[in-house]
């Protein structure tokens, strides 16, 4: 059809707007309605009827809305159009719905559909023997069929499908509800229910029923937990998820969220009413209300400066490992803890482009066998300031203060304030020399309560002046490039810095290693400084090839013109001369990364520590490997530690996998009683997934054999399984 011809049918098919358009003229701003454009090989326009027929590839335009089949019939009388043969609706959204045959306004938004079926933007597929849709805003379907799986060439049925007898979408409420819904998967029903409803895949957050976690552990029995999403607010909701289990009494959890213009608040918290219990299930003990608070929050004063806080609670050192609560070790605020304990923190942080300050206040609390929280420090506060001043050619300077005023109820109170400063710079010699002066001072202030020597105060000052030299080769290669920079250090310091009396409380564990190699003091925190005379020599290689493939290393030690008894074997500063200390990369892409740390002994060169990681990513097999072994000397327990930690998944075939995961202790471990335990998996799991385009199916047997007081070995069979815009299944903790 010409362009003339369509022009003259859109003026016939406007004619109705027209005639509204003349009828409103009185008005001084006329009121424009949309029109619908129409366009096919062949149209008929019955004058006396008001009807017009299109044929052959006939395309109908309204406000974004197309309408394509093989023929059309347009009653204007009516307002009604019925298209039959190949009908396609699309939206403006993207939305694609499909029919034999369809009836519906001039406006596409009401009528029904008979063999009807549509595509949604984010991959799901409904299909119906019919569809009734109303410009309420409500759409119902009989014997109705949803996925979101594409059949593949061959394949008669998708991977899962929820079938039921009559579904509503609510376009309003943006809800489809489902009446005797069954759950297939490959073809065979799984699960039947009377009612079922979700959201629709293209609707905002609502509140609903959210897939539940279940599975069996020889600790809990079978247990069930059924999550419930209530969006209170368009800035708020709570999950309210309450979990039965066959050997203990019932949980209660809840997970609260609130977002504020300035910050956000996150809670989660949970509660029961039970005894203590061990490895079996087995109770003793008083019957009591038991339960965990995590929480946290981050608020914006102004642009530069914040203040938040972090709350980790819990009423028993168990009750974490008891009922399975994740979230332990989550990053709650400025501070991390350590594995196994608790840490609750209030804090204000600014920052400047500059300038940085930070004022906190602490709270630790014991979760480990015999820890003591009487003897754990209350921060009061802890606080760090630092200014940068650039001074261009002359180098860069900063200035700091710190604070740590930390209180116990049984032990030593310390109150310690440090101010200080440091300077750089960077120089490029003659020949390609690289030269790094630089130069450090500190003044310390301690008030003490029950020090060994009785004095409650004293103080001290630690400066140091150094300078660092290399001499990186480069040589470009049409293959490789090959960078390799040896360097050195050179520092003089106050000595004899280290008092008995100062307890150590920010470097209780410590090791010197390649990356504090040319450190003017290779120990963390304040507590500790390496004073007196001291040098480091090392050197570091970078080789990379054209094709993407790196390797990188770095090794060397450290030598000080005295010994000090405050620094042990561990530190790798005891003495006057540190033990080898290396790190290596190696990239080979997504078939091979290695990264290995170790340290030799200074004397004879073996091994006392390695930590060396493997990844790889090579035809069916993703996967990474850790190794680590420790020598007893240089371990906190004193003694040695080895294992291995294994995580991998295998394709076996385009969808099937298989999973395994182990984390082998090799040396044993200490229990709190002092006990040393022979070799045992702290975790060991394997199973098999399927997964395709619209679905992952896991199932998987852990065993544990962590032992920590009245908790001993594990068994656990864990089930979950993930169906694209519908949500996940199972046990949401399987890797």
């Amino acid at each position: 059809m010409d362009k003339w011809t369509r022009l003259a049918l859109i003026a016939v098919i406007a004619a109705q707007p027209v005639v509204a358009l003349a009828q409103d003229e009185v008005t001084e701003t006329p009121v424009e309605r949309p029109q619908v454009v129409l366009d096919a090989d062949k149209i008929f326009v019955d004058d006396e009827r008001n009807i017009v027929t299109a044929e052959g590839n006939v395309e109908a335009e309204y406000e974004g809305r197309v309408m394509r089949a093989d023929r059309l019939i347009y009653d204007q009388n009516n307002d009604t159009v019925r298209a039959t043969g190949n009908v396609i609706i699309l939206d403006p959204d993207g939305t694609q719905r499909f029919a034999d045959e369809i009836e519906t306004n001039s406006s596409l938004d009401d009528g029904y559909a008979i063999g009807f079926s549509t595509r949604m933007p984010n991959g799901g597929l409904v299909a119906a023997a019919s569809a009734a849709r109303s410009s309420s805003g409500t759409n119902a379907m009989d014997k109705v069929i949803y996925t979101s799986c594409k059949l593949c060439e061959g394949q008669k049925r998708p991977t899962w499908a929820l079938r039921a007898r009559r579904a509503t979408l609510n376009q309003e409420s943006q809800m489809i509800t489902y009446r005797d819904a069954v759950l297939e998967v490959g073809g065979f029903p799984v699960f039947y229910m009377p009612y079922f409803a979700h959201p629709d895949p293209n609707s905002d957050r609502r509140s609903g029923l959210l897939p539940p976690d279940f599975g069996t552990s020889s600790r809990l029995g079978l247990f069930y937990q059924q999550p419930y999403y209530w969006a209170i607010s368009p800035s708020q909701d709570l999950t309210i998820s309450p979990k039965a289990m066959g050997k203990v009494n019932p949980l209660l959890e809840l997970d609260y969220r609130k977002r504020f213009w300035s910050g956000q608040v996150n809670a989660n918290v949970s509660f029961t009413n039970e005894f203590d219990f061990g490895t079996n299930g087995e109770t003793f003990g008083e019957k009591e209300w038991r339960g965990h608070v995590f929480a946290d929050g981050q608020f914006a004063i102004t642009k530069n400066l914040k203040w938040g806080f972090g709350v980790e609670r819990v009423t028993d050192d168990l009750y974490t490992s008891r009922y399975d609560i994740d979230g332990e070790n989550n990053l709650r605020g400025l501070y991390s803890s350590q594995p196994r304990r608790l840490l609750s923190q209030l804090y204000v942080q600014g920052q400047t482009r500059n300038g940085y300050a930070d004022v906190s206040v602490l709270n630790f609390d014991g979760l480990r066998a015999f820890d003591d929280d009487d003897t754990f420090p209350t921060a009061l506060p802890l606080l760090f300031a630092e200014q940068l001043f650039d001074f261009g050619d002359n180098g860069l300077l900063a200035v700091n203060a710190s604070t740590a005023i930390l209180s116990r109820r049984t032990g030593i109170d310390s109150h310690r304030a440090s101010f200080g400063s440091d300077w750089s710079t960077t120089r490029i010699l003659p020949g390609g020399f690289v030269l790094n002066p630089f130069a450090e001072a500190r003044y310390d202030y301690y008030k003490l309560n029950d020090a060994p020597s009785g004095r409650d105060e004293f103080s001290r000052g630690v400066a140091t002046v150094g300078s660092r030299l290399s001499y990186p080769l480069y040589r470009p290669g049409s293959v490789i490039d090959i960078l390799i920079e040896p360097e050195i250090m050179a520092a003089f310091a106050t000595p004899g810095d280290n008092n008995s009396d100062i307890p150590v409380e920010d470097s209780l564990f410590y090791e010197a290693d390649e990356s504090t190699l040319f450190d003017a003091s290779a120990v963390g925190g304040y507590d500790l400084y390496e004073g007196g005379s001291k040098a480091a020599f090392g050197i570091s290689a970078t080789a990379r090839w054209k094709n993407g493939v790196s390797l990188t290393a770095l090794g060397g030690r450290r030598w000080r013109d005295r010994s000090e008894t405050a620094f042990s074997t561990a530190s790798n500063l005891d003495g006057t001369v540190s033990d080898w200390v290396a790190g290596l990369s190696a990239n080979f892409g997504n078939p091979l990364k290695i990264e290995t740390r170790v340290r030799l002994d200074d004397e004879d060169l073996t091994i006392k520590r390695v930590d060396a990681r493997l990844k790889s990513r090579w035809g069916r097999l993703d996967g990474q490997v850790r190794y680590y072994r420790v020598d007893s000397d240089i371990t906190s327990t004193g003694f040695e530690e080895e294992g291995v930690d294994v995580r991998a998944q295998v394709r076996v075939t385009d969808n099937y996998y298989v999973v395994y995961n182990r984390q082998r202790d090799l040396a044993g471990s200490v229990l709190g009683n002092g006990t040393l335990t022979k070799a045992r998996d702290l975790r060991h799991s394997f199973g098999i997934a399927y997964e395709d385009d619209c679905s992952r199916f896991e199932i998987s047997f852990e065993r544990s054999e962590a032992v920590d007081r009245t908790l001993g070995a594990n068994d656990s069979i864990k089930f979950r399984f993930s169906l694209k815009t519908l949500g996940d299944f199972g046990s949401n903790d399987l890797d």
